[in-house]
Protein backbone atom coordinates (compact mmCIF):
# COMPACT_ATOMS: atom_id res chain seq x y z
CA UNK A 1 0.00 0.00 0.00
CA UNK A 2 3.11 2.37 1.31
CA UNK A 3 4.46 1.47 -2.56
CA UNK A 4 2.06 2.04 -4.42
CA UNK A 5 1.07 5.40 -2.60
CA UNK A 6 4.43 6.61 -3.22
CA UNK A 7 4.17 6.19 -6.90
CA UNK A 8 0.70 7.89 -7.44
CA UNK A 9 2.31 10.63 -5.68
CA UNK A 10 5.11 10.90 -7.18
CA UNK A 11 3.10 10.49 -10.70
CA UNK A 12 0.85 13.05 -9.87
CA UNK A 13 4.06 15.55 -9.02
CA UNK A 14 4.96 14.80 -12.70
CA UNK A 15 1.83 15.02 -14.18
CA UNK A 16 1.27 18.50 -12.78
CA UNK A 17 4.77 19.92 -13.59
CA UNK A 18 3.84 18.29 -16.85
CA UNK A 19 0.56 20.19 -16.97
CA UNK A 20 2.68 23.89 -16.55
CA UNK A 21 4.99 23.37 -19.38
CA UNK A 22 1.85 22.23 -21.49
CA UNK A 23 0.04 25.58 -20.75
CA UNK A 24 3.52 27.60 -21.28
CA UNK A 25 4.14 26.16 -24.89
CA UNK A 26 -0.24 26.88 -25.50
CA UNK A 27 0.76 31.05 -23.76
CA UNK A 28 4.13 30.72 -26.34
CA UNK A 29 1.86 29.94 -29.43
CA UNK A 30 -1.85 29.70 -28.98
CA UNK A 31 -1.77 26.25 -30.14
CA UNK A 32 -5.14 24.58 -29.48
CA UNK A 33 -3.49 21.06 -29.06
CA UNK A 34 -1.55 22.31 -26.38
CA UNK A 35 -4.22 23.69 -25.02
CA UNK A 36 -6.16 20.30 -25.07
CA UNK A 37 -2.99 18.81 -23.68
CA UNK A 38 -3.06 21.12 -20.53
CA UNK A 39 -6.33 19.96 -19.74
CA UNK A 40 -5.75 16.48 -20.32
CA UNK A 41 -2.75 16.43 -17.51
CA UNK A 42 -4.36 18.85 -15.11
CA UNK A 43 -7.31 15.77 -15.66
CA UNK A 44 -4.07 13.69 -14.78
CA UNK A 45 -3.35 15.13 -11.79
CA UNK A 46 -6.87 15.09 -10.53
CA UNK A 47 -6.67 11.42 -10.95
CA UNK A 48 -3.25 11.02 -9.24
CA UNK A 49 -5.14 12.84 -6.04
CA UNK A 50 -8.49 10.82 -6.33
CA UNK A 51 -6.81 7.69 -6.43
CA UNK A 52 -4.58 8.08 -3.69
CA UNK A 53 -7.97 9.30 -1.41
CA UNK A 54 -9.44 6.10 -2.81
CA UNK A 55 -6.30 3.68 -1.51
CA UNK A 56 -6.41 5.82 1.77
CA UNK A 57 -9.75 5.07 2.49
CA UNK A 58 -9.71 1.58 1.02
CA UNK A 59 -7.19 0.27 3.49
CA UNK A 60 -9.66 1.32 6.35
CA UNK A 61 -10.62 -1.87 8.82
CA UNK A 62 -13.68 -3.02 8.85
CA UNK A 63 -16.77 -1.79 11.58
CA UNK A 64 -19.79 -1.54 12.29
CA UNK A 65 -21.28 0.15 9.76
CA UNK A 66 -19.11 -1.57 6.83
CA UNK A 67 -18.59 -5.09 7.94
CA UNK A 68 -17.00 -5.79 4.82
CA UNK A 69 -14.03 -3.04 4.52
CA UNK A 70 -14.26 0.04 2.63
CA UNK A 71 -12.50 -1.86 -0.47
CA UNK A 72 -15.11 -0.68 -3.04
CA UNK A 73 -13.83 2.97 -2.05
CA UNK A 74 -11.28 2.53 -5.44
CA UNK A 75 -14.48 1.83 -7.69
CA UNK A 76 -16.54 5.48 -6.33
CA UNK A 77 -12.77 7.71 -6.68
CA UNK A 78 -12.42 5.79 -10.06
CA UNK A 79 -15.92 7.00 -11.19
CA UNK A 80 -15.41 10.03 -10.08
CA UNK A 81 -12.23 10.13 -12.12
CA UNK A 82 -14.18 9.25 -15.22
CA UNK A 83 -17.03 11.80 -14.71
CA UNK A 84 -15.83 14.69 -13.14
CA UNK A 85 -12.33 14.55 -14.56
CA UNK A 86 -11.28 13.31 -17.79
CA UNK A 87 -15.59 14.17 -18.81
CA UNK A 88 -14.85 17.52 -18.16
CA UNK A 89 -11.58 17.98 -19.68
CA UNK A 90 -12.37 15.87 -22.80
CA UNK A 91 -15.42 18.61 -23.25
CA UNK A 92 -13.38 21.71 -22.57
CA UNK A 93 -10.76 20.21 -25.42
CA UNK A 94 -13.34 19.09 -28.00
CA UNK A 95 -15.63 22.72 -27.79
CA UNK A 96 -11.92 24.40 -28.00
CA UNK A 97 -10.99 22.67 -30.99
CA UNK A 98 -14.29 22.87 -32.36
CA UNK A 99 -13.26 26.42 -32.02
CA UNK A 100 -10.30 26.66 -33.13
CA UNK A 101 -11.18 25.08 -36.69
CA UNK A 102 -14.41 27.33 -37.32
CA UNK A 103 -12.42 30.52 -36.20
CA UNK A 104 -8.76 29.60 -37.25
CA UNK A 105 -6.77 29.74 -33.89
CA UNK A 106 -4.06 28.80 -33.47
CA UNK A 107 -1.97 30.99 -35.85
CA UNK A 108 0.91 31.33 -33.15
CA UNK A 109 3.37 28.59 -34.10
CA UNK A 110 6.18 30.69 -35.85
CA UNK A 111 6.44 33.57 -33.42
CA UNK A 112 9.98 33.97 -31.77
CA UNK A 113 10.96 33.64 -28.01
CA UNK A 114 14.07 35.53 -26.39
CA UNK A 115 16.11 33.72 -23.25
CA UNK A 116 19.03 34.12 -21.89
CA UNK A 117 19.94 36.86 -24.99
CA UNK A 118 19.34 33.91 -27.54
CA UNK A 119 16.52 33.72 -30.32
CA UNK A 120 14.33 30.65 -31.16
CA UNK A 121 11.46 29.45 -32.40
CA UNK A 122 8.16 29.09 -29.91
CA UNK A 123 6.77 26.05 -31.33
CA UNK A 124 10.24 24.42 -30.41
CA UNK A 125 8.99 24.65 -26.89
CA UNK A 126 6.18 22.60 -27.67
CA UNK A 127 8.18 20.01 -29.18
CA UNK A 128 10.84 19.88 -26.23
CA UNK A 129 7.59 19.47 -23.82
CA UNK A 130 5.74 16.91 -25.88
CA UNK A 131 8.77 14.98 -26.32
CA UNK A 132 9.66 15.17 -22.66
CA UNK A 133 5.83 14.49 -21.96
CA UNK A 134 6.51 11.33 -24.34
CA UNK A 135 9.14 9.99 -21.94
CA UNK A 136 7.86 9.89 -19.18
CA UNK A 137 4.04 8.80 -19.84
CA UNK A 138 5.64 6.03 -21.90
CA UNK A 139 7.43 4.92 -19.10
CA UNK A 140 4.24 5.03 -16.98
CA UNK A 141 2.20 3.12 -19.71
CA UNK A 142 5.26 0.10 -19.76
CA UNK A 143 5.15 -0.04 -16.03
CA UNK A 144 1.30 0.04 -15.93
CA UNK A 145 1.13 -2.58 -18.63
CA UNK A 146 3.17 -5.04 -16.31
CA UNK A 147 0.84 -4.37 -13.84
CA UNK A 148 -2.14 -5.92 -16.32
CA UNK A 149 -0.24 -8.48 -17.76
CA UNK A 150 0.39 -9.91 -14.16
CA UNK A 151 -3.58 -9.66 -13.55
CA UNK A 152 -3.95 -11.73 -16.93
CA UNK A 153 -1.96 -14.10 -16.18
CA UNK A 154 -3.18 -14.97 -12.26
CA UNK A 155 -7.17 -14.87 -13.85
CA UNK A 156 -5.56 -17.01 -17.17
CA UNK A 157 -7.54 -13.79 -19.74
CA UNK A 158 -5.60 -13.58 -23.04
CA UNK A 159 -6.79 -10.02 -24.02
CA UNK A 160 -6.52 -6.59 -22.89
CA UNK A 161 -10.02 -6.41 -24.11
CA UNK A 162 -10.97 -9.39 -21.36
CA UNK A 163 -9.19 -7.78 -18.89
CA UNK A 164 -10.67 -4.95 -18.86
CA UNK A 165 -14.66 -6.02 -18.81
CA UNK A 166 -13.11 -8.50 -16.10
CA UNK A 167 -10.81 -7.29 -13.77
CA UNK A 168 -11.45 -5.77 -10.60
CA UNK A 169 -8.05 -4.05 -10.23
CA UNK A 170 -9.80 -0.99 -10.92
CA UNK A 171 -6.25 0.99 -9.74
CA UNK A 172 -4.48 -0.73 -12.38
CA UNK A 173 -7.09 -0.70 -14.87
CA UNK A 174 -7.05 3.08 -14.68
CA UNK A 175 -3.87 3.63 -14.55
CA UNK A 176 -2.71 1.35 -17.71
CA UNK A 177 -6.06 3.17 -19.51
CA UNK A 178 -4.66 6.77 -18.35
CA UNK A 179 -1.45 6.12 -19.40
CA UNK A 180 -2.38 4.69 -22.58
CA UNK A 181 -4.93 7.85 -23.81
CA UNK A 182 -1.69 9.91 -22.02
CA UNK A 183 0.27 8.98 -24.75
CA UNK A 184 -2.28 9.02 -27.34
CA UNK A 185 -3.24 12.45 -26.92
CA UNK A 186 0.71 13.48 -27.07
CA UNK A 187 1.29 11.46 -30.30
CA UNK A 188 -1.89 13.46 -31.72
CA UNK A 189 -0.74 16.90 -30.60
CA UNK A 190 2.83 16.49 -31.95
CA UNK A 191 0.96 15.49 -34.85
CA UNK A 192 -0.99 18.41 -35.13
CA UNK A 193 1.58 20.83 -34.13
CA UNK A 194 4.08 19.40 -36.51
CA UNK A 195 1.36 19.38 -39.71
CA UNK A 196 0.26 23.20 -38.92
CA UNK A 197 4.19 23.99 -38.53
CA UNK A 198 5.00 22.88 -41.63
CA UNK A 199 2.43 23.59 -43.76
CA UNK A 200 1.13 26.47 -41.99
CA UNK A 201 -2.89 26.19 -42.17
CA UNK A 202 -4.08 25.54 -38.30
CA UNK A 203 -6.56 23.62 -39.34
CA UNK A 204 -4.30 20.55 -38.18
CA UNK A 205 -3.66 22.19 -34.91
CA UNK A 206 -7.28 22.58 -34.29
CA UNK A 207 -8.11 18.81 -35.51
CA UNK A 208 -5.17 17.41 -33.12
CA UNK A 209 -7.40 19.04 -30.19
CA UNK A 210 -10.87 17.73 -31.29
CA UNK A 211 -9.32 14.83 -31.66
CA UNK A 212 -8.21 14.97 -27.69
CA UNK A 213 -11.16 15.81 -26.70
CA UNK A 214 -12.79 12.73 -28.04
CA UNK A 215 -10.26 10.31 -26.96
CA UNK A 216 -10.77 11.73 -23.12
CA UNK A 217 -14.43 11.83 -23.30
CA UNK A 218 -14.37 8.02 -24.99
CA UNK A 219 -12.30 6.47 -22.08
CA UNK A 220 -14.60 8.90 -19.49
CA UNK A 221 -17.53 6.97 -21.11
CA UNK A 222 -15.57 3.24 -21.31
CA UNK A 223 -14.08 3.89 -17.28
CA UNK A 224 -17.29 4.46 -15.94
CA UNK A 225 -19.16 1.79 -17.71
CA UNK A 226 -16.39 -0.61 -15.93
CA UNK A 227 -17.21 1.46 -12.53
CA UNK A 228 -20.45 0.81 -12.60
CA UNK A 229 -20.56 -2.34 -12.77
CA UNK A 230 -18.34 -3.04 -9.88
CA UNK A 231 -20.23 -0.67 -7.78
CA UNK A 232 -23.43 -2.43 -8.29
CA UNK A 233 -21.85 -5.63 -6.98
CA UNK A 234 -20.50 -7.60 -10.20
CA UNK A 235 -19.96 -11.72 -9.66
CA UNK A 236 -16.86 -13.69 -10.13
CA UNK A 237 -16.56 -14.16 -13.80
CA UNK A 238 -18.54 -17.35 -14.87
CA UNK A 239 -15.42 -19.89 -15.39
CA UNK A 240 -13.71 -18.76 -12.10
CA UNK A 241 -17.11 -19.13 -10.09
CA UNK A 242 -18.10 -22.37 -11.67
CA UNK A 243 -14.36 -23.75 -10.76
CA UNK A 244 -15.50 -22.62 -7.03
CA UNK A 245 -18.64 -24.46 -7.41
CA UNK A 246 -16.95 -27.54 -8.53
CA UNK A 247 -14.76 -27.47 -5.22
CA UNK A 248 -17.65 -27.31 -3.23
CA UNK A 249 -20.29 -30.12 -5.27
CA UNK A 250 -16.84 -32.76 -5.25
CA UNK A 251 -16.27 -32.08 -1.36
CA UNK A 252 -16.96 -35.37 0.71
CA UNK A 253 -20.63 -35.51 2.14
CA UNK A 254 -21.98 -33.12 0.17
CA UNK A 255 -25.27 -33.69 -1.79
CA UNK A 256 -25.94 -30.55 -3.51
CA UNK A 257 -25.13 -27.43 -3.92
CA UNK A 258 -28.56 -25.51 -3.55
CA UNK A 259 -27.26 -21.84 -4.13
CA UNK A 260 -23.81 -20.67 -5.11
CA UNK A 261 -23.25 -16.30 -4.96
CA UNK A 262 -20.05 -14.52 -5.51
CA UNK A 263 -19.52 -10.61 -5.30
CA UNK A 264 -16.60 -8.37 -5.45
CA UNK A 265 -16.32 -6.22 -2.19
CA UNK A 266 -13.33 -4.62 -3.29
CA UNK A 267 -10.32 -4.79 -5.64
CA UNK A 268 -9.29 -8.53 -5.54
CA UNK A 269 -11.50 -9.30 -2.24
CA UNK A 270 -14.60 -11.72 -3.33
CA UNK A 271 -17.21 -12.99 -1.25
CA UNK A 272 -18.58 -16.18 -1.93
CA UNK A 273 -22.10 -17.14 0.19
CA UNK A 274 -23.35 -20.61 -0.76
CA UNK A 275 -26.43 -23.25 0.28
CA UNK A 276 -25.08 -26.49 0.64
CA UNK A 277 -26.84 -29.92 1.74
CA UNK A 278 -25.09 -32.53 3.00
CA UNK A 279 -25.88 -36.17 3.30
CA UNK A 280 -28.41 -36.76 6.22
CA UNK A 281 -25.81 -39.11 7.83
CA UNK A 282 -23.81 -36.77 8.92
CA UNK A 283 -23.97 -35.00 12.60
CA UNK A 284 -23.92 -31.53 13.01
CA UNK A 285 -20.07 -32.21 14.43
CA UNK A 286 -19.18 -33.40 11.10
CA UNK A 287 -21.31 -30.75 9.22
CA UNK A 288 -18.90 -27.82 10.75
CA UNK A 289 -15.80 -29.84 9.99
CA UNK A 290 -16.40 -29.75 6.48
CA UNK A 291 -18.03 -25.87 6.52
CA UNK A 292 -14.40 -25.01 7.94
CA UNK A 293 -12.80 -27.37 5.44
CA UNK A 294 -14.46 -26.25 2.49
CA UNK A 295 -14.11 -22.41 3.09
CA UNK A 296 -10.27 -22.99 3.79
CA UNK A 297 -9.97 -25.04 0.49
CA UNK A 298 -11.97 -22.24 -1.22
CA UNK A 299 -9.06 -18.99 -0.05
CA UNK A 300 -6.34 -21.88 -0.90
CA UNK A 301 -7.95 -22.12 -4.72
CA UNK A 302 -8.61 -18.51 -5.16
CA UNK A 303 -6.82 -15.79 -3.19
CA UNK A 304 -9.13 -13.00 -3.85
CA UNK A 305 -12.03 -14.91 -2.22
CA UNK A 306 -11.94 -13.44 1.21
CA UNK A 307 -15.02 -14.04 2.99
CA UNK A 308 -17.25 -17.61 2.78
CA UNK A 309 -20.42 -17.85 3.76
CA UNK A 310 -22.09 -21.76 3.97
CA UNK A 311 -25.27 -21.98 4.88
CA UNK A 312 -25.98 -26.21 5.42
CA UNK A 313 -29.14 -27.99 4.78
CA UNK A 314 -29.66 -31.73 4.74
CA UNK A 315 -30.70 -33.55 1.49
CA UNK A 316 -34.15 -33.97 2.79
CA UNK A 317 -34.94 -30.85 3.25
CA UNK A 318 -32.51 -29.58 0.04
CA UNK A 319 -35.00 -31.44 -1.99
CA UNK A 320 -38.45 -30.51 -0.90
CA UNK A 321 -36.91 -26.88 -2.65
Amino acid sequence: MASSKRVVVAAGIANGAIAVLKFLGFLLTGSPAMLSETYHSISDTGNQVFLLIGLRYSGREADRTHPFGYGKAQFFYSFLVSVLLFGIAGWMSLTHGYEAIVHGHGGGLHGTVEFLGASFRAVYVNYAVLIGAFGFEGYALVTAYRGMRVDMEAHGWTSFVEAFKKTSNITTLTAFTEDTVAVCGIVLAFVGVLLTDVTGNPLWDGLAALCIGLLLMGFALALAWENKRLLLGESLPKNEEDELRATVAGWEGVADVVDFRTVYFGPNRVLVATDVAFADDLDTGEVDERITAIEDALIEQDPGVRKVYIEPETATSAGGH
